[in-house]
């Protein structure tokens, strides 16, 4: 507890500088009228997504305070937010949602010029959001809206939606970025600096009495991420020869808990540092005969393509023997005691990835307008290679190979507004495909996929119809809005298939599961008022259903005695469905804005999964149904421009949440408490002040309280395994050399906090960058 006190402190020490100017300037208010919706964030722009319930809109201004390796990172103050990058060019960065676990990545609806990213193929840390397609140098404007209160988006939204929009060329234009970054890392035997580097660029085109607009860009990104794992000795009572080894560590902040999944034994290695290597190219048409009077239709194509090396060759192993030659595995013994050493692999994963996408949109009268969108992203290519052991990985020894396609999803929507006086009425309807196939093999050089042997294969499909309409009536000064959606689901074609065993040797068994079907009816309503021009309120109810995705019915595995295991998956997965309301205060005193929010959501069939042991003692992570979950809680969001000091900005939040499992009854003695992964307190801040025209400091500051690491709420620690108290205080420096030059030096996490989510978040971390635009 009292080491979390200086850093609680320290977190309200400089997020509450949003909220003097408060007092202030609380007698300053203008007589400005108030926006026709409520929105945090910057106000030049009109958000890109349909703003119900808490919405927060990030651009340019806010932009320029965050030190950004990788797209992700410009949300990193947004308001009772997170995502859960564990170092830069991380592929499993989930975003979450007030009191959304930091792993439930399928309620978050994730899209790029309005097509859809998210990876709904699963939900976990292994299906992330496809942030790699965006370069944080070409994103113009961020969105986000926290829960469903909009029948336009799908019950996915039940966290919320983000909505990346790239730059549109204004004229022939260009831009390059380069970035160098470094991490001093230090934990337990691991003593090292990673280094990395991006280089981004792009070109613009638009015809100057034309509508066609063309948008070229590319970045290449590079970099060596800190160890995620750390190793544990398994005690052995072999009679085998041991080899006596020294270097092993032990850590007391696992002995005290023993959480499962870590270990009180002690740690003999490090996973190996993840080297990253990302290539991303992107091509954007755009055609707007609305801006040069060619009958109001618009359109865009949209293609980008993702290429991702994650190649972990250098586990860092603690142990030496009596020559001083590291020991990585087999049988070792320290102190007479005899130790099984496993699990630092070498491993290298390879990806491609395309996303294609068309939109059109067109004015049928001067009151009706039609919109179609349709997208799709391809995993063109997925290898991931893991070598059996350390030896085998040094040695160009067995291996095996987990090998996915075809996979991806198609997504297609259509949507028709009217405007009827002052009235708004809109509808229409989308569809989604998600189909998943991964193939297992065993290899005889883990580094090759020539000779591989079939092991397993999974595979399933999911699709999702759906019908919405929504009618806005403004009763001036309160404006109604209702809504409506209809989905219908299905998931189908799934299945597993394995070798056979005994006289059935050598032959391919499949297990097909029986096709699901579920549909789920989710009204929407939202009412804001005027009370005044500087103050507004605004309540947002609604009901959605998140069905289960093809990772949770059918990627399954194999028991160890060959048989087919419901470890990790479950063909029966009932839907989630949530009851949620919010109610928004927001009142501009001059120039500070103060918005308090008060949010509620009730989930039955809560999808989650359970960590627990089969019948041939392995452990085994199993989605399955939590009978019923709540969450409330309290925001308040500060604003401030220009305040105390010419150039002084700041952006402000805190947040408190409880999470709670109402009714388990698989587990009942996780009733009453606190939802994993989901602190109790959460304070973000960024403050922007202009020392002189051409040069900006911020510093930003992140802190979310200690939460359960496990669903009993019986783990709670400060050390690898758990999911601990984060802190982190950000500073970055910008000098505009030219209208042209700009450079950055920017440090995250100056105080060098050790925080963990299971795995490590990054220590102190250094960014240079210098950005050049025609």
């Amino acid at each position: 507890m009292f080491r979390t006190l200086p850093k609680l402190a320290l977190a309200l020490g400089v997020a509450p500088l949003a909220f003097a100017p408060f007092f202030a300037h609380a007698a300053e208010a203008d007589e400005a009228p108030a926006d026709t919706i409520l929105v945090v964030g910057q106000n030049d722009k009109a958000i890109s997504l349909e703003a119900r319930g808490l919405s927060v809109s990030l651009g340019d201004e806010q932009f320029a305070g965050v030190n950004a390796r990788n797209v992700e990172d410009l949300m990193k103050y947004a308001p009772d937010f997170f995502v859960r990058t564990r170092y830069a060019g991380d592929s499993n960065g989930v975003p979450g949602f007030r009191g959304t676990h930091s792993t439930q990545s399928a309620r978050t609806l994730v899209m790029v010029d309005g097509f859809t990213v998210s990876n709904f193929l699963g939900n976990s840390f292994a299906y992330a959001p496809k942030w790699g397609v965006v370069g944080p140098g070409e994103v113009e404007q961020f969105d986000v809206v926290y829960g469903p209160y909009s029948a336009r988006y799908a019950g996915n939204s039940m966290g919320g939606v983000v909505n990346i929009t790239t730059r549109s060329p204004e004229r022939t234009e260009a831009f390059a970025t380069v970035q160098t970054m470094a991490q001093p890392y230090d934990q337990y035997g691991t003593h090292d600096t990673y280094w990395g580097y991006s280089a981004e660029a792009g070109f613009g085109f638009r015809q100057k009495d034309g509508p066609w607009s063309l948008r070229l860009s590319g970045r290449h990104f590079r970099n060596t991420g800190h160890p995620q794992m750390f190793y544990g000795l398994t005690p052995s009572t072999s009679g085998a020869q041991a080899t006596p080894v020294t270097g092993s560590i032990v850590d007391p902040g696992q002995a005290i808990a023993g959480a499962p999944g870590t270990t009180t034994n002690p740690i003999f290695a490090a996973q190996s540092p993840a080297r990253i290597t990302q290539d991303q190219a992107k091509l954007r048409i755009g055609y707007d005969g609305d801006a040069n009077g060619l009958g109001g239709v618009t359109g865009e194509i949209l293609l980008a393509y993702w290429h991702n090396l994650d190649s972990q060759t250098a586990p860092d192993c603690y142990l030496r023997d009596a020559s001083g030659s590291a020991k990585c595995d087999d049988l070792v013994s320290i102190g007479g005691q005899k130790y099984t050493a496993s699990g630092a692999n070498w491993s290298r994963t390879i990806r491609d990835e395309l996303l294609a996408g068309l939109k059109v949109a067109a004015d049928l009268s001067d009151a009706v307008t039609v919109q179609a969108n349709l997208s799709t992203y391809q995993i063109l290519r997925s290898d991931g290679f893991t070598s059996g052991t350390f030896t085998a990985g040094a040695a160009n020894g067995a291996g095996r190979l987990a090998r996915q396609g075809p996979t991806g999803w198609w997504s297609g929507e259509l949507a028709l507004t009217a405007r009827l006086g002052g009235m708004e009425l809109a509808g229409g309807g989308s569809a989604n495909l998600y189909r998943t196939d991964v193939t297992n093999y065993t290899l005889a050089n883990w580094r090759s996929d020539h000779g591989k042997a079939f092991s397993t294969r999974t595979f399933g499909k999911t699709r999702n119809l759906a019908a919405w309409a929504e009618l806005r009536v403004p009763f001036d000064p309160v404006t109604l809005t209702l809504g409506a959606r209809y989905e219908d689901w299905r998931a189908f074609d799934g299945g597993l298939t394995r070798l056979g065993t005994g006289t059935l040797a050598g032959q391919q068994l499949t297990g097909l599961y029986a096709s699901r079907h579920a549909t789920g009816f989710q009204p929407k309503a939202a009412l804001e008022w005027a009370l005044d021009p500087d103050t507004r309120v605004q309540l947002s109810l609604a009901k959605a259903t998140r069905f289960p995705t093809v990772g949770e019915l059918f990627q399954g595995s194999l028991n160890g005695d060959g048989t087919f295991s419901q470890d990790s998956f479950d063909p029966g997965l009932k839907p989630e469905r949530s009851t949620d309301a919010n109610l928004l205060v927001a009142h501009d005193f001059g120039p500070v804005k103060l918005t308090a929010s008060g949010f509620w959501q009730r989930v039955k069939n809560t999808i989650f999964s359970f960590t627990g042991f089969n019948q041939n003692g392995v452990t085994t992570s199993t989605y399955k149904n939590i009978d019923l979950t709540r969450q409330y809680g309290l925001e308040l969001i500060a604003e401030a421009h220009d305040v105390l000091l010419p150039g002084l900005d700041v952006d402000a939040n805190a947040a408190w949440i409880d999470s709670v499992t109402l009714r388990n009854d698989a587990a009942p003695a996780a009733e009453g408490v606190q939802f994993p992964r989901i602190p109790r307190w959460r304070l973000n801040g960024n403050v922007r002040y202009r020392v002189a025209e051409s040069v900006l400091v911020s510093i930003g500051v992140r802190y979310a309280s200690r939460p359960n690491t496990d669903l009993l709420g019986l783990q709670r620690g400060d050390t690898y395994g758990y999911t601990s108290e984060l802190f982190a205080l950000d500073a970055r420096v910008s000098w505009e050399v030219t209208d042209q030059l700009k450079v950055s030096a920017g440090v995250d996490n100056i105080t060098n906090d050790r925080a963990w989510v299971y795995h490590p978040y990054p220590q102190r971390s250094f960014l240079l960058e210098a950005g050049w635009k025609l």
